[in-house]
């Protein structure tokens, strides 16, 4: 690392970004010159927000961009059309223009929190490869690009050859995918000036065949890059919970339990999160990450602040730990905790309590409700539920005019009766 002459690469090593380069001198080189580098991630349409998944290549955009380069922000307005086979067993439901063009509008929202748009140098910019690949005609791109492509290489790729390993079907429509990807690396290098294309590590094979069609149609010189698969240390794919996907965008996720999740961080991933997913300088992360036992607990509180603030803002971040400090350290209800509203006439009836839980999203059948009841882990406005037999009622809303369910120490939900 320390023979490394850009400060974009000197980050990506240091910050533990870097899994493959295809030629990692040559581009420190190019990113140490004088005139600012172009670099893209290509993000398709199939959801209307982001998630925790996607915020490694988000984050080397934003680092990209600090360190004084172009950060281009790729929507797969025509690739969503298709559907990337990389790491699926199946292929995906293909959705409509419509739906592709909602989902779009909604991420975009999320790179508005990350990065710096404009039109100098270094702002970023978004652009989508439906302008190109729309207009594409098929036999011309069959001679212009596809004479390119070798289909003995193209079977040993991740993404295909996994499939038909698994004797699991791979449609003609899936295996063009990576054609037009390394055809968007070619017309960004061509439009944009793009020297780069970074993704995650299911990628490499696609940004290779990116890297070589470039150089093939119009001699450019260009670079890929890909991230390591992210897992927490107990093995488990970053981002994925028993409750859900950890969405960006508030109409998915509060900032409260985005807060949450990453304040519920293992200690062992601490550091390393601190690292990809702060912009905390490296000396004070080393500080934060010496902590032990209980003191560990604060680097936890400054990760979930620092990645909250970032996608939320420092005003919810500072909000949802306060309300955490609150709630846990001071055992007071407070109305900023997630809640749902419950049939005010059902509660005068009384409604058992492994339902409510169920009801509340704290467990996902009313027999799962039974079972962390008699576990112990169950609590009403901060009291343990001892019979799985309990009823909850209006009574149980007293002055505050809500109920508070918890399951374990650190999901809470409130509910609020109201008028059906």
């Amino acid at each position: 690392m320390s023979d490394l002459s850009s400060d974009f690469m000197r980050t990506m090593t240091s910050r533990g970004f870097l899994h493959q380069c295809t030629d990692q001198i040559g581009l420190d080189q190019k990113a140490a010159g004088k005139q600012p580098i172009a670099a893209y991630i290509g993000f398709d349409c199939t959801a209307d927000s982001l998630h925790v998944g996607s915020l490694v290549q988000i984050m080397m955009l934003r680092w990209l961009q600090k360190t004084g380069h172009k950060p281009i922000v790729l929507m797969g307005g025509g690739t969503t059309k298709i559907g990337d086979p990389s790491g699926k067993d199946e292929a995906r439901q293909l959705i409509t223009e419509d739906i592709i063009k909602g989902n779009m509008a909604g991420i975009k929202r999320v790179f508005e929190k990350f990065l710096t748009f404009g039109d100098g140098p270094t702002d970023a910019v978004m652009v989508d490869n439906a302008e190109w690949l729309d207009q594409l005609k098929y036999i011309p791109l069959l001679r212009e690009v596809g004479r390119h492509f070798s289909v003995n290489r193209m079977l040993t790729m991740d993404s295909v050859r996994l499939r038909l390993d698994r004797e699991q079907p791979l449609s003609f429509l899936e295996f063009n995918y990576m054609v037009l990807q390394a055809y968007d690396f070619a017309e960004l290098a061509r439009r944009h000036g793009c020297t780069l294309q970074m993704g995650g590590s299911d990628q490499w094979g696609n940004i290779v065949m990116g890297v070589d069609l470039a150089r093939r149609m119009d001699g450019n010189e260009v670079f890929g890059m890909t991230t390591p698969l992210i897992t927490t240390a107990n093995g488990a794919k970053m981002g994925k919970t028993a409750s859900g996907a950890i969405w960006l965008n508030e109409e998915r996720l509060s900032a409260y339990d985005y807060w949450q999740f990453w304040r519920n961080t293992a200690d062992g991933d601490v550091g390393r999160f601190l690292r990809l997913f702060t912009d905390l300088p490296l000396k004070e992360i080393e500080d934060l990450e010496s902590l032990e036992g209980v003191e560990l607990n604060e680097a936890k509180k400054r990760l979930a602040t620092e990645a909250t603030a970032m996608a939320h803002g420092l005003d919810a971040a500072n909000a949802a730990a306060e309300t955490a400090r609150q709630t846990f350290e001071e055992g007071s209800l407070q109305a900023a905790l997630p809640s749902i509203e419950v049939d005010k006439k059902a509660l005068e009836a009384g409604v058992p309590a492994y339902e409510c839980l169920r009801l509340a999203g704290l467990v996902n059948s009313n027999g799962e409700g039974r079972r962390l009841i008699k576990g112990g882990g169950a609590r009403l406005n901060d009291v343990s539920i001892s019979s799985e037999d309990k009823i909850i009622s209006l009574d149980d809303a007293g002055t505050a005019g809500s109920i508070k369910l918890s399951a374990g120490k650190k999901r809470h939900v409130l509910l609020k009766p109201t008028h059906s």
